[in-house]
């Protein structure tokens, strides 16, 4: 006899579980439980005794990480653990009942699904969040996206003091020399002119290494000069360089996070990977290849190679009635840091394989693509190609078009030879593709009925009239 198990997990509450066999017949409904060993001991007693454990299968909705301890516990004693995405069975639970949404009413419809919609349910092996590698490479995703709020809104406070100090400081706000120096509250002009260009200097040229020096710190004053001309004493330099420590400080902050984070990856990618096959993907470092393999699992669990570029989210949608079908863009219903990294790598393979850049380059000469599209189609075949090396256990060999492998200094001859694209086609292309999605540049967004420069000739003249 199979059973089919299914949990509402709550986070503060006690799940629910209910139980039903092969034909949909509840064995019990809506018992109440907790995340404790004892309660879980009692509800697998409850289970027919002459039932296998190789039988049971359980249903359960991802709720948050509540899932994750209760998935690995119902493994070892043998059961099928099967997520089920929220909106799936939000709408099944539409469709089953029209009743107000209980807990109650959650566990059995999530007993029954494997009637209702078989098709949907796919059993999770790993841990999820639970897995180290793929909770750092999230982790150190948002700690990125957080410096590059906090660095932005650095350039725009330095705006204020004038178009100097950027220039001095470099563009790149995320170099741990400017960053330092602002977080000292050196971003006052008073305070630079007192520092002087001796001492200036010297603190450039040590937190640089030798880098910088004099230059820049001539430029600095250049700029504190320039900022005392322009505000006057209108602008108080003081706490604006405060506000600019601050948020320099918390840059510095996450610079140091991340670095360190990316240790503690790089030594898991390599036990994860300890034949480098990601490594030897063209476009593919550490921190890449560890976003790559941390949020795609184990590749082996797909039964198709279609079946990884689906879960990426990087295959097209198609609206299909009938006789006709229409292909959008991508579905993007898969892992969005996943998309990112394979999307990363696949701009730098293009450069480097020559198969990839002879698709890249027909896409974009041939077919009219704009970059962005074109480098999906190239990611998403890089990441096919990643699945079926990891599967036989075989490093990733470039070859040219004709299927000659190649070393990587004739892979590049090659690319740049032959697969180059104009820069005033990718251009062409980018502006294009502007105007029809009804983007407007800078450029573009005057206004069209702005009033002209001569007189009005809105309203009928005398001799019109007549």
């Amino acid at each position: 006899m199979q059973l089919r198990l299914g949990i509402d997990i709550a986070c503060r509450a006690p799940h629910q579980a209910s139980l039903a066999d092969e034909s949909g017949q509840f064995v019990f409904a809506g018992h109440r439980f907790r995340t404790h060993v004892s309660q879980l001991e009692e509800l697998w007693s409850m289970l027919p005794t002459e039932t296998k454990a190789a039988d049971v299968t359980v249903i359960m909705e991802p709720t948050r990480n509540a899932w994750v301890a209760l998935a690995a516990w119902f493994r070892r004693r043998g059961a099928r653990v099967v997520l089920v995405p929220p909106e799936q069975s939000a709408d099944l639970r539409t469709y089953y009942s029209k009743h107000t949404k209980t807990d109650r009413l959650d566990s059995r419809l999530l007993a029954r699904l494997p009637l209702l919609h078989p098709e949907g349910l796919h059993e999770e092996h790993g841990l999820g969040p639970g897995h180290p590698m793929r909770r750092a490479t999230r982790l150190r995703q948002s700690l990125v996206k957080r410096r590059s709020k906090i660095l932005a809104r650095l350039d725009a406070l330095l705006e204020i003091l004038g178009p100097g100090w950027l220039a001095a400081l470099g563009s790149d706000l995320a170099n741990k020399t400017p960053l330092r120096f602002l977080a000292a509250g050196y971003a006052c002009p008073h305070t630079v002119r007192r520092l002087g260009r001796a001492r200036l200097t010297r603190f450039i040229y040590r937190h640089s290494r030798g880098s910088w020096g004099q230059e820049m710190a001539t430029q600095l004053l250049d700029a504190a000069e320039e900022t005392l001309a322009l505000w006057a004493d209108e602008l108080d330099f003081g706490e604006l360089a405060e506000d600019i420590a601050v948020e320099a400080r918390l840059a510095l902050s996450l610079t140091e996070e991340i670095a360190a984070l990316d240790e503690r990856i790089a030594v898991q990618f390599q036990e994860a990977d300890p034949q480098a096959i990601l490594m030897s993907v063209p476009g593919v470092g550490a921190i890449t290849g560890a976003q790559i393999l941390g949020r795609l699992g184990d590749p082996a669990r797909f039964r198709s190679l279609a079946g990884v570029r689906s879960f990426s989210g990087l295959v097209p949608s198609l609206d299909a009635s009938g006789l006709m079908g229409l292909h959008g863009g991508p579905t993007k219903r898969g892992d969005a840091l996943l998309r990112e990294a394979i999307f990363i790598a696949a701009d730098q393979a293009r450069r480097i394989d020559p198969t990839l850049a002879a698709r890249y380059h027909r896409l974009m000469v041939s077919c009219g693509k704009h970059h962005t599209s074109a480098l999906c189609h190239v990611a998403s075949a890089l990441l096919t190609r990643i699945v079926a090396c990891w599967r036989r256990g075989q490093p990733y060999v470039l070859r040219d078009v004709d299927g000659r492998s190649v070393s990587l200094a004739e892979a590049k001859r090659i690319v740049a030879e032959r697969y180059s694209v104009p820069t005033e086609l990718r251009r062409a292309r980018l502006t294009n593709t502007a105007g029809a999605r009804g983007w407007t540049g800078r450029r573009s967004q005057e206004s069209q009925s702005a009033p002209s420069a001569g007189p009005s000739v809105g309203h009928a003249t005398a001799a019109a009239r007549g």
